[in-house]
């Protein structure tokens, strides 16, 4: 038989390492660039959204972002928590998994098919919520905006890559993003939990005339009947003018604006001069504070 050439060699070479039996359409220098650069996208995701929950945690807010700017409503939105953690907070832990599969994937070929349902996945999330942001609350956030443009170019970067199975993987992908954008949608529809829904007029209006007469609500955040005085006002909770009691856990000191009322049970309310104690109604609320309840 005749001896091949160094250039018929290499070829076979290469198919031979090739997952898909087939010649790759890039060289091993373009494919590690490419690497680099969903690796190095991945890592700004993760510095902006580290930014972001941080932000949301400690209540500030972002920079160059005013009050009442389209940036703050989204982020005072009911589409900026999920499960009581700030929507930045699970961007995070996405950047982070894609940063990790990336890496991987330089040895482990089946790194990159799990990406393919991470990307896919992040970006139908960050697509959801874009378009929720312009329809529903008529406001856009620039930080969110860059989020969005992050996970779109590694999701099209990542398929761009074609890694084994790419395109089983996006159709399965495809499914899954939709499932989980239509639970989404169910559970700020308040489907799930009418905390997470819209808000319902009079209990906002509840709410607001509460806090703008003065009324405080004293509680302590282990208290289960602090949280079903909450989970009463449903997603207007948030509007409540609650105090903190705790300093720490169950039987720590009180904090100094409890301490200075000499609040002694959780749920404690103050109208006025009276104090209420106790879980209390919307009803009982509105009555004792002079708001017109007409449910």
């Amino acid at each position: 038989m005749a001896k091949r050439s160094k250039r018929q060699q290499s070829v076979i070479s290469e198919s031979e390492s090739s997952p898909s039996g087939h010649s790759p359409t890039r060289s091993p220098k373009s494919t590690a660039a490419l690497d680099m650069i969903l690796l190095g996208l991945a890592g700004v995701g993760i510095l902006l959204t580290t930014y972001l929950t941080y932000v949301a945690w400690f209540e500030a807010h972002p920079a160059f972002c005013i009050e009442g700017s389209g940036c703050d409503l989204v982020q005072a939105s009911r589409w900026s928590t999920l499960l009581g953690m700030p929507m930045a907070f699970w961007g995070l832990l996405t950047y982070l998994v894609m940063a990790r599969l990336i890496w991987r994937g330089r040895k482990k070929l089946g790194s990159w098919t799990i990406l393919v349902f991470v990307a896919v996945c992040g970006f139908a999330i960050s697509a959801y919520l874009t378009v929720v942001s312009v329809i529903e609350i008529e406001a856009t956030c620039p930080y969110c905006l860059v989020s969005f443009t992050i996970i779109t170019i590694i999701m099209i970067l990542t398929l761009v890559r074609q890694p084994p199975n790419w395109l089983t993987s996006l159709k399965e992908a495809l499914v899954i993003a939709a499932l989980l954008v239509g639970g989404l949608h169910l559970h700020y529809s308040g489907v799930f939990d009418a905390a997470a829904g819209p808000e319902d007029p009079q209990l906002q209006a509840l709410a607001t005339h509460l806090a703008n007469t003065g009324v405080k609500f004293y509680g302590a955040y282990w208290c289960p009947r602090c949280q079903e005085q909450k989970a009463m006002f449903e997603a207007s909770a948030k509007r409540l003018p609650y105090v903190e009691c705790s300093s720490g856990g169950r039987g720590s000191a009180l904090t100094k604006a409890c301490a200075a009322e000499k609040i002694r049970s959780y749920p404690t309310w103050t109208i006025g001069d009276r104090r209420l104690t106790g879980l209390q109604t919307p009803r009982s609320l509105a009555s004792a504070s002079g708001f017109n309840w007409k449910k």
